[in-house]
């Protein structure tokens, strides 16, 4: 597995395409899109005009007190622009890798699925879906498919990052290929599978940008909140002035009866826009987007391609992993190792049976069966077509295959599947053979029955081989509170003699396309999230219902289209990595929210009591950080937009994730962020006070 370099943070090329960004998203029109954001962006407009006027001699407060007021709201605004700029900007980085592998190269387009059929060079581009191409040794596969004919290796590191080559072929869950990878050995016969523009790479490429990602229902509950929160200090903010103007000409109108000189003036209105700023969300505000494209971001340093941000938020959510088992928990290419003869049948007869009825398989299981019997018994140079033979297709209702020779029908498949075929033409089931299987599933492998006609002829062992490490993988999923379940097509026995030895929780055997969709449904129904892994054109449907599904790049092309993510390194235990990494953009999401209201909080004690000093010089003993009140609001408005900056690396990179119970991380969250969030503003704005005083 080849994950991509995660791009330094502030990266010369993405930090000066974020500050060009930020300036750009200063637009009205964007700006409009956030209204925390756009609430500060009229007040820096506000102060603005209001020092323009103070430039003509009718400032309401001092002239330098307005400038420096309006310079930061202005920064205000483009820190959380470049916070936006700087994760967008990482995932054009990784478009921009992506799209140096795709070329628009010449194809050669075939009037027929088969190699020596006529063949016309046109321009890739102009291919559609459906048309049929050859590509041979060193060409560029022009277009996304699904090979139909032949079996090559490929490169797919331009894709994937991984530099080992795959092999692709017809038939079986390895038949997909991807537009922009390189043939190295022998040909391909591909069909089309999609138009220009909708290709894997092209939609990569747009989901990397950002171009098409939607907010999240979690993300627009919380704009919600932090819009109606808003709202309510802007209308409490604006209730300060009336209050403020009444209550200082009371107090001059007291220390005028009492002969005193009238001291209280009204807060200026640069204060007050100030005060907004500083009270509404605007750390959470200006981080918002970043974290959500962030996520998608981290996701594809992990070589997995999210088609929205709602998959990488409901990964965070997931209650319960379906993992088909070949290809995911095995390594996928069972392999036949023996034959085991029913009574009275020679071995050799089976292997004949075994050999002719997978002559025209083209899954590796088949391939594995012809090379078993050609090995063992010499059996060569047949072909199907020669012995006037009629291939039977393997299909997920009989799950069976097999061939119908003249006076001659072979089939192999499931137990119980061969056992209803041979009782529906009036044969028995050997009790020796139903024991064979029974053991062989025990063992963990998988039984293959040959029958020829009603007669039993005996069992193929194939061997399935568990993926090193995933025991431990799926120990953490636990951990998580996860729930794995194996879904296979094997029988009962096998299924759980894998199960056990992979470590997963339950298992669904002898499934069908109908029962994995009734499983998830089930699921769904008891309230609980679904994540899938699959590879197969079988898992589509499955894939297509469950809340997070994972496709394998290594599968069909109808399970990536089924999917709401690919995985390019074709790792089935990357799951793990799309949960935490969805956790980790809830957990980061919540954090910073925590983080800013507490700022709001301590912004709200630290800077009142100054502002109406004046005003109530009784106030004055809550000044407990002893602010100058010439400059305790403009540390304040500083403060509020250096913080943003200052949690951009926390935003991008995110909040890191340990498998622990919700309590406690909520508990870590309160402790961490809440509290650091009530002291923060504190601590930073007497820093800034004492270093403004020593400037003014």
């Amino acid at each position: 597995m080849a994950s991509r370099k995660p791009l330094n943070l502030f990266q010369g090329d993405i930090f000066r395409r974020a500050v060009r960004d930020a300036l750009i998203k200063l637009n009205p029109r964007h700006q409009i899109r956030n209204p925390v954001m756009f609430v500060v962006f009229l007040g820096a407009i506000l102060t603005t005009a209001l020092f323009v006027q103070s430039l003509a001699g009718h400032g309401e407060a001092p002239t330098w007190f307005i400038f420096w007021i309006s310079v930061w709201l202005w920064f205000t605004v483009f820190f959380a622009n470049f916070a936006e700029a700087m994760a967008e900007g990482r995932g054009k980085a990784q478009a921009d890798t992506l799209r140096r592998a795709r070329r628009d190269t010449p194809a050669r387009k075939l009037s027929a699925p088969q190699r020596a059929a006529a063949a016309t060079e046109v321009p890739a581009s102009t291919l559609r879906k459906g048309d049929i191409i050859l590509c041979e040794a060193g060409d560029s596969i022009p277009a996304d498919g699904e090979v139909v004919g032949g079996v090559a290796s490929v490169d797919e590191s331009a894709i994937t990052g991984e530099s080992a080559p795959v092999i692709r072929e017809a038939g079986g869950d390895r038949s997909s290929v991807t537009g922009g990878t390189r043939v190295l050995s022998d040909w391909l016969i591909i069909r089309v599978g999609a138009n220009p523009g909708e290709a894997f790479l092209d939609r990569m490429i747009a989901m990397v940008e950002g171009a098409k990602r939607q907010k999240t229902p979690n993300e627009i509950a919380l704009n919600i909140l932090l819009a109606g929160f808003t709202i309510v200090c802007l209308l409490a903010t604006a209730t300060l002035l009336p209050y403020s103007i009444y209550s200082a000409a009371a107090v001059n109108a007291a220390l005028a009866a009492a002969g005193k000189a009238m001291v209280a003036r009204a807060v200026p209105i640069t204060t007050l826009v100030a005060l907004l700023v500083c009270l509404i969300p605007t750390t959470i505000g200006g981080l918002l987007s970043a974290i959500g494209i962030a996520g998608m971001d981290r996701m594809i340093q992990a070589n997995v391609i999210a088609t929205s941000g709602r998959a990488v938020e409901a990964a965070g959510d997931v209650d319960v992993l379906l993992l088909d088992k070949t290809g995911t928990i095995t390594l996928g290419n069972r392999q036949a190792v023996a034959f085991h003869p029913a009574p009275g049948v020679a071995e050799r007869d089976l292997a004949d049976a075994a050999q002719l009825s997978s002559l025209a398989d083209e899954t590796p299981e088949g391939r594995s069966i012809v090379v078993l019997a050609k090995n063992k018994y010499g059996m060569r140079q047949r072909d199907i077509d020669d012995l006037g033979a009629r291939f039977v297709p393997f299909t997920a209702q009989t799950r069976m295959s097999g061939v119908d020779l003249p006076g001659r029908p072979i089939r192999k498949g499931a137990d119980s599947a061969v056992e209803k075929y041979v009782c529906a033409l009036g044969g028995s089931f050997p009790p020796a053979v139903r024991s064979k299987a029974d053991e062989i599933s025990r063992q963990g492998s998988t039984p293959l029955l040959v029958a020829q006609g009603p007669a039993v002829l005996g069992t193929i062992e194939l061997k399935d081989i568990v993926k090193g490490g995933i025991r431990e993988r799926f120990a953490e999923l636990r951990a998580m509170g996860i729930k794995t379940v194996m879904v296979t097509g094997d029988n009962p026995l096998t299924a759980a003699a894998i199960a056990a030895e992979a470590g997963v929780d339950d298992f669904l055997a002898q499934a069908t396309p109908e029962t994995k969709l009734k499983l998830i449904r089930d699921y769904q129904q008891h309230g609980q999230l679904v994540a899938m892994t699959g590879d197969g054109t079988n898992d589509a449907p499955a894939l297509a219902q469950a809340d997070v599904a994972v496709a394998m790049n290594t599968g069909t092309q109808a399970a990536k289209e089924a999917g709401n993510m690919v995985d390019l390194d074709s790792n089935p235990t990357k799951l793990i990595e799309v949960v935490e990494t969805g956790k980790q953009l809830l957990m980061t999401r919540g954090a910073l929210t925590t983080f800013s209201i507490a700022n709001d909080v301590s912004k709200y004690f630290a800077i009142i009591p100054v502002m109406f000093a004046s005003t109530y010089p009784a106030l004055t003993r809550l000044n407990i950080m002893d602010l100058n009140p010439q400059t305790a609001v403009l540390s304040a408005v500083i403060f509020n937009a250096l913080i943003i900056i200052a949690l951009i690396p926390v935003a991008l990179r995110g909040v890191r994730y340990r498998p622990r119970p919700a309590h406690e991380l909520l508990w870590n969250n309160i402790l961490i962020y809440g509290v650091g969030g009530l002291l923060a503003p504190f601590i930073g704005i007497k820093l800034i006070d004492l270093l403004l005083n020593i400037r003014f």
